[in-house]
Formats: structure tokens, C-alpha cells, sequence
């Protein structure tokens, strides 16, 4: 008789043997209740189980590794040794490995990092040591390097040493070369130095400092341009890093643009209060900047002699600021023109020229000086020389015509120096000239002087010229020889033929006679007595030459 409970047993076979039996399945339920006619389900398979995986220590890593770094695959051994170190992160061995693979594929900080974990986990190994030192040469740390050396013992050879000390030799030399303002030197040091870094290893930022202020000191608009172009890299970088915007700020002062240094130099104190470079050229900047204001100011009230100490005191301020300073020697030519002080504006201008070759508006300055002095040839070669520079300059190219007919009247008599006045005097001015001279240099007074009356002669051809508006204004813009002015002055007899008068070419006798007598009471004698009106007499030794009796 069969157990009701036992749904899952299954007849014996027919042929009379015993099968083992599969365990019934259940049928599917619901709520807890099989659901009557549903048939039973078979569970999936299990999947099979995966092989285990061969077991790879660190040391075979290495060995892979180092087989891709014989074979110059450097990056793929730092790989292999990355996977050995996660097995054995401690492990000096894989750093020391990866320390040489990141070196020869640049990788030169990777390569010190290494180096210094691997020295840690094991002291004072040469060969850990000296690699480190060669990748602290390479990365421009030479004083880091030689110190690395120095524990190394053995000692390392000389040899070894060797590039660490030379590179530090030449950064050593540079700086030498600043104090000693010799920029060029400065630079080739700094050259020799970086031969000796890493190929993808940018000069560490002291030397890139030290080569801006090489430039700065040959101060010259490129080395300038130089000397810009390594502080903008640098404030790229770190915009609040004070030794750039200090060179910076030198860079603009050295261009004379005091404003926008100042404000570079009060950056760098905000982010360094105790930076003294940006203290100390930050009260340069303003005390010069102040003397020079001061100094334009009194230039524009006219008070030139103010303006000319105003500008000699803001000269003293810093002897070696070349862009301010060739701009206050400037200013200070032209505040000697308008004191006509032509010697002291032309040795302004000189001075200005030493500091700034290039500078124009000095050129231009010197040349009109020159001019005022007298020298007008060389005024006129300074103008053509300034031209050449700045051929599309018409202002420039107007002095130069100006210059040059200057220079034609140069080559005439000045009458303006022979009666001892200025080019702008007016007419009363001329005349009381005039008189003066003429008493100075009558030949009745100076008997013993045979140029006596050749002299007395130019004053009366002075005369007659500047105290005529139209012959004056010919003679000061010649458009024909000075002799075409005179009505055929070729008679070296004397004053022969000058508008049918006596050797004073026009003047009318009578007011010679009563400007030099006063009217008639004392005086030269004109013939007659002492103090007398006198009358005519014969031309004698004394006598005027060409006819004007006196």
C-alpha cells in the first residue's frame, strides 16, 4: 500500500533492476499552495567554474620590466615596475628600477621621487645616490646634487661630480656678473649653466629671474623685450609671485613708465610685506616720479631755472634708471634753450644719446642747439641724420629746410651779431644798438685800429638792413645773395653807389651826426671844434673811407 505523501517515488523498472530515482521537483506555488495540474520546472545548469589564474609575483613584474628597459621601452617598463611596487609598495629594488626607466624617458621628477622612497627604505646605497644626484643636476638643483654626492663612500669621483660643479660654477658666475652690471656676461653664464639640465626641464624660476635681470641691465629695447617676456611667463605661472611682478615692475620703471611700476611694486609688497627690493624701488619710483612733476610743472609756468634744478634733482635720484633719466636730460636741454644756454643743452642732449641711442626727440633738440650756438653746418648734418631714421617726419623734414637756410646766412655776415641783439629785437631795440656801436667803433675813436672801419662799415650795413622791414625780412629768409641788397656793393673802395649817399648806404648823415653829438653839444669832433656843431672839412687819414666826411 503506497504513502499518499510520497508524490515523488517512482516504479521499479520492468526489467526487474533498480534505477536511481531524480529527486522530484516541486511543482510551482502559489501563495504556498501548488497549483494542481502544473508541471514541475528544472533549475538552470550551474556555470561552469573558472580556471584560477597564474599567480605572478613582483619579481617576475621586474623582469618583465626590465626586459622592455633593454630593449629602450621605457614607459612600458615604468609599467611593469608600477606593478611590481603595488605588490611591494616598500620594495627599494622596484624604485630604484622605475627611478632609472622615468630618467632616460625624462620623466625627471617621477625619476627623483623614486630615487628619494628608494633611499629611504634603503640608506646610502652609491648606486641609488648617484642617480639621484644626476637627476637633481639635471633638474638645475646642482648644490642639491654635490650634497647628494657627498654621502655617497666611497667618495663619488670626479668625474661623477663633475657637471653638478660646473653648473653650479656658472650660476655662481652670473650672479657675479649682475653685481658687476655686466649683463652679456650674466647671460652666456646662464646659457653655459642650462646646457647642463634635462631636455624637457625648464630653468628653474631663480635662473629665469637671473636672465630677466641680465636684460634689464644691457637695457636696450630688445633685451628689455627680453627681459618682459620672462616676467609675463613666470606671472602666467603665479600671478601673485613677488620676484615677478618686481621684475616687472623694474621693467617698466627702466621704460620710464613710473605709474604702472609702482603699482607692480605694491602688488609684490601686499603678497611679501617684508620684500625689500619692492620696498626700496617703490620709494625710488615716487621720489622720482614727484621731482620730475614738479619739474614739468615749473617748465610750464616758464620758471625755467626751477624747472632746470627741479630736473637736476630728479637725476640724482637713480643715477641707473637709463629710460627716466634719458627723458629728464631731455627735458632739461630744452629748459637750457629756453635759457639759452645752448652749450649745457647740447651736452644734455649728449647725455640723453649715451643712455638711449634711439631717442629722437634728444637728436632733434641737439640739432636746433647747435644751431642757436652758431654751428649750423653741423645742425644741419644732425637734421639729415635724424631724417634718414624718420623719412616720413615732415615736421622734421620743415627744421631741416629751415636749418639749412641758416646755414646759408651763416656764411653772410650776421648782423644781428654785429649789433650785438637778438634775432626777435624790434626797432627800438635796433637802433639803440646801433647807436651804442656805432660810438664804440667810429674810427675817430679808435685811430690805431686799421679793422676799425671795416667794422664800423658792417654796423652801418647791419643797420641799414635790420632797421628795414623789407630787407630785413629778406635778409632773415635770403632768397637772394646779400650783396643784391645793397644796390651793387662790389666796390671794395667802400660804401660806393648805396642809393647815391655816403659809405653809410642810406642813413641819413644829419641823424648819424646829432645821434653821436647829442644834438650838437660835446662829443666827437666832426671837423670843427671841440663840443662845436662843426663844418665840413677835408677827408683826411681818420676819414670814413668812400666819401661820408666826417
Amino acid at each position: 500500500m503506497s504513502d499518499p505523501m510520497d508524490i515523488d517515488k517512482q516504479p521499479a523498472t520492468s526489467n526487474g533492476t533498480d534505477k536511481k530515482q531524480s529527486r522530484p521537483t516541486s511543482p510551482p506555488t502559489t501563495n504556498g499552495v501548488n497549483l494542481p495540474g502544473s508541471k514541475p520546472t528544472t533549475p538552470p545548469p550551474a556555470a561552469p567554474a573558472a580556471p584560477a589564474a597564474p599567480t605572478i609575483d613582483g619579481e617576475q613584474y621586474k623582469q618583465i620590466g626590465n626586459k622592455f628597459y633593454k630593449q629602450r621601452e621605457y614607459l612600458k617598463a615604468v609599467e611593469q615596475y608600477t606593478k611590481a611596487l603595488e605588490l611591494e609598495p616598500k620594495n627599494p629594488t622596484y624604485l630604484s628600477n622605475r627611478s632609472a626607466a622615468n630618467l632616460n624617458a625624462n620623466k625627471y621628477d617621477a625619476a627623483l621621487s623614486d630615487c628619494i622612497e628608494a633611499d629611504r627604505y634603503l640608506p646610502n646605497q652609491a648606486k641609488t645616490l648617484l642617480r639621484m644626484g644626476k637627476i637633481q643636476t639635471a633638474l638645475g638643483r646642482p648644490d642639491d646634487a654635490l650634497l647628494t654626492y657627498s654621502r655617497i663612500s666611497p667618495p663619488a669621483s670626479a668625474k661623477d661630480k663633475a657637471p653638478a660643479l660646473q653648473m653650479a660654477q656658472h650660476i655662481k658666475s652670473a650672479e657675479k656678473s649682475l653685481d658687476m652690471g655686466n649683463g652679456s656676461m650674466a647671460l652666456h653664464a646662464l646659457e653655459r649653466a642650462e646646457e647642463g639640465l634635462g631636455s624637457t626641464v625648464e630653468p628653474p624660476k631663480r635662473w629665469r629671474i637671473l636672465r630677466g635681470e641680465a636684460n634689464l641691465k644691457l637695457n636696450n629695447p630688445n633685451s628689455l623685450g627680453e627681459a618682459q617676456n620672462v616676467a609675463m611667463s613666470l606671472l602666467r605661472q603665479n600671478a601673485q609671485d613677488p620676484d615677478a611682478l618686481v621684475l616687472r615692475g623694474r621693467i617698466l620703471y627702466a621704460q620710464g613708465d613710473n605709474a604702472k611700476a609702482q603699482a607692480h611694486f605694491a602688488e609684490a609688497l601686499r603678497c611679501d610685506p617684508d620684500m625689500r627690493m619692492a620696498r626700496d624701488y617703490l620709494k625710488k619710483a615716487r621720489e622720482l616720479e614727484k621731482r620730475k612733476e614738479q619739474g614739468n610743472e615749473a617748465f610750464k609756468r616758464a620758471d625755467y631755472k626751477i624747472a632746470r634744478e627741479l630736473y637736476t634733482q630728479a637725476l640724482a635720484v637713480d643715477p641707473d634708471n637709463k629710460g627716466t633719466n634719458a627723458k629728464l636730460y631731455q627735458n632739461r636741454a630744452i629748459t637750457n634753450t629756453k635759457l639759452k644756454a645752448w652749450a649745457e643743452s647740447i651736452a644734455d642732449c649728449d647725455e640723453a644719446l649715451k643712455l638711449d641711442p634711439s631717442y629722437t626727440k634728444a637728436r632733434k633738440t641737439r640739432a636746433k642747439a647747435l644751431g642757436e650756438s652758431g654751428n649750423w653746418e653741423e645742425a644741419v648734418r644732425e637734421y639729415k641724420a635724424v631724417l634718414e631714421s624718420n623719412p616720413e617726419d615732415t615736421a622734421l623734414r620743415k627744421e631741416l629746410r629751415n636749418a639749412e637756410v641758416e646755414l646759408k646766412k651763416s656764411k653772410r655776415k650776421d648782423y644781428y651779431k654785429i649789433l650785438g641783439v637778438d634775432k626777435n629785437a624790434g626797432e627800438a631795440d635796433i637802433k639803440k644798438a646801433y647807436r651804442k656801436m656805432a660810438i664804440i667803433h667810429h674810427p675817430d675813436k679808435n685811430p690805431d685800429n686799421p679793422e676799425a672801419a671795416e667794422r664800423f662799415k658792417d654796423i652801418g650795413e647791419a643797420y641799414e638792413t635790420l632797421s628795414d622791414s623789407q630787407k630785413r625780412a629778406a635778409y632773415d629768409n635770403p632768397v637772394m645773395e646779400p650783396e643784391d641788397m645793397f644796390g651793387g656793393m662790389h666796390d671794395h673802395s667802400g660804401f660806393q653807389g648805396m642809393n647815391g649817399m655816403g659809405g653809410m648806404g642810406g642813413i641819413d648823415p644829419s641823424v648819424l651826426f646829432n645821434m653821436m653829438n647829442g644834438g650838437g653839444g660835446g662829443g666827437f669832433s666832426f671837423g670843427g671844434a671841440p663840443g662845436g656843431g662843426g663844418g665840413r672839412r677835408r677827408a683826411g687819414p681818420q676819414d670814413f673811407p668812400g666819401g661820408f666826411p666826417f
